[in-house]
């Protein structure tokens, strides 16, 4: 799965274009190094993504195209 669409499916980033922007902008990062938004995510990746002052580190559990909104967070683990 993209990593736009994973940041957008898990919540991450609320809207998908968010999450592109941010990921053109140099604001993601997989495994240390800056992502595209069209890097493939797998299981076991580690996530970092900085919006204004905050910085979130997640570790991907499972990547899934569709998700109820109450399952989201069960996709990560916040490291």
């Amino acid at each position: 799965m993209r990593l736009d669409k994973y940041l957008k499916v898990s919540r991450i980033i609320k809207r998908r274009t968010v999450a592109n922007e941010a990921c053109d902008a140099g604001r993601v990062t997989v495994n240390g190094k800056v992502a595209r938004a069209s890097y493939d995510v797998k299981e076991g990746d580690l996530l970092t993504v900085t919006l204004g002052a905050r910085e979130l580190t997640v570790k991907v559990v499972s990547v899934q195209e569709t998700v109820a909104k109450n399952d989201a967070a069960n996709m990560y683990e916040i490291q």
